[in-house]
Formats: structure tokens, C-alpha cells, sequence
């Protein structure tokens, strides 16, 4: 809906972000990501990673970052290039055996339902292999929408900058309301909120900055974008 100018602002993939750079202003202040693992983003397979050259990995559609993180994990650090289809059920295809990236909280049932050899968390993996951390997604704007009022995207970035600062001085709301939708073992979201990371700060700006020269030298994406956000300058104030 962003790129197809149904929204002015918006989070979106730090992928379609990078393919779509020409188009967008990355926003400062907030990104989703993860220091180091993850959780949330985990390739299940029945054999080690080196090994999957010859493989079908079955990946769900659900995000596009994933996707390609996987894609680059395989490639340029472990040298196999797999066959990749997208399928409904990847946990399914999981629990089968078979190779299958996992995303959200089905990523987070498979950490609790298959031996810990067969999970693969691609933050902890990027992590090992970049020394960045990892975002998968960022917020961003539209060039018009910002040249035509960047008053409301500044208004809409303190909304969700004070939303935020709202979350961090209430976490125990955050994991009680995460504990009633969907529960989990006892300690499960403490762990898993401190894993992550919500601030565009400059460790998450460098970890973007490796995933899109990663992205380019796979062919992803045609040039790598600049990553500082631009956003400060455009719509600062």
C-alpha cells in the first residue's frame, strides 16, 4: 500500500525499503530488528546448512527481509544455493522434515517443538557472521507525502516515537497483554522483548547498511542506498 501510494508513511521491510530507496524517505528513531538472536526468524532443517545446496527450502511469504537474509546466510556464507518455494504451511513442512523458514510465532512454536540442532535463528546467525545486528524492518515515507507535508510526518513520527517511550516505561503491560494472547513458558516474552531492538540507532543504521551491500552483491537489489536517514534533514523540525 505504500508503494502503491495507499498510505503516506508506514513500517515496510528493510528488503522493499532498500528495493524501493528512490521512492521513500527512511524515517529515523525506530526500526525492528535484533541485536543478536532473534527468535522470531528461524530456518528449521533436518541437516546443517552447508549441506542444502542440493535442497528445496520452503520459505513462507511473510517477509521479505527473512526471505533474503536467509538467501545471503546461504550464499555468500555457507556457499549453497538451495531451490527456494514459497509455501502456505511451512511449519508443516517442518514438522515433515524438510528445510522450512518460519516467521512470528510460528518461528517461536518451532524453537519450543524441534530439537534445538534443527533451529537455525538468522539473527544469531547473522550476527556470528557480520558482527552487526540485524533489521527487518524500518519506517519510511514517501517522497511526496514528505514534500508535500512534512508537518504531518513529523506529527505522525512523534506519535509513534511516544507509543513507544509509552511501551518501555510499561513493558509489564506489554508482556502481560503478550501472556493472555498467546502463552508461552514462564520468562518466554522477558527474554524475547530483550532481544530485539526498536531503536534506528547507529548499530541497527551499520546492520542495515551490511544487509543492503549484502543484498547488492547477491543481485537483489540494482545499487546499495544510502542508509544514514535522510529523513533528519527532510522532515526535522
Amino acid at each position: 500500500m505504500l508503494l502503491g501510494g495507499e498510505l503516506d508513511m508506514s513500517p515496510i521491510s528493510a528488503f522493499e525499503w532498500a528495493k524501493h530507496a528512490e521512492d521513500l524517505i527512511l524515517l529515523p528513531d525506530l526500526c525492528i530488528g535484533a541485536r543478536a538472536e532473534v527468535v522470531s526468524v528461524v530456518l528449521v532443517s533436518p541437516v546443517a546448512l552447508a549441506l542444502l545446496g542440493n535442497a528445496t527450502v520452503y520459505v513462507t511469504d511473510e517477509s521479505a527481509t527473512g526471505r533474503n537474509m536467509l538467501r545471503i546466510l546461504l550464499e555468500r556464507r555457507y556457499g549453497v544455493s538451495p531451490t527456494y518455494a514459497v509455501e502456505a504451511q511451512p511449519f508443516e513442512r517442518a514438522r515433515a522434515g524438510e528445510p522450512a523458514l518460519l516467521i512470528g510465532d510460528r518461528a517461536i512454536d518451532a524453537v519450543e517443538a524441534f530439537p534445538g540442532e534443527r533451529i537455525y535463528d538468522l539473527g544469531r546467525l547473522w550476527n556470528e557472521w557480520t558482527g552487526e545486528q540485524s533489521v527487518f524492518a524500518v519506517w519510511a515515507a514517501r517522497r511526496d507525502a514528505c514534500e508535500r507535508d512534512p508537518a504531518a510526518v513529523r506529527a505522525c513520527m512523534r506519535a509513534l516515537t511516544d507509543a513507544y517511550a509509552w511501551s518501555d516505561t510499561h513493558m509489564h503491560a506489554i508482556l502481560e497483554g503478550a501472556q493472555r494472547a498467546i502463552p508461552r513458558p514462564a520468562g518466554f516474552y522477558e527474554k524475547y522483548y530483550a532481544a530485539l531492538n526498536f531503536n534506528f540507532d547507529a548499530p541497527a543504521q551499520r546492520g542495515l547498511a551490511a544487509f543492503c551491500r549484502e543484498l547488492h552483491a547477491i543481485g537483489a537489489i540494482e545499487r546499495v542506498p544510502p542508509v544514514s536517514p535522510e529523513a533528519v534533514d527532510a522532515i526535522a523540525g
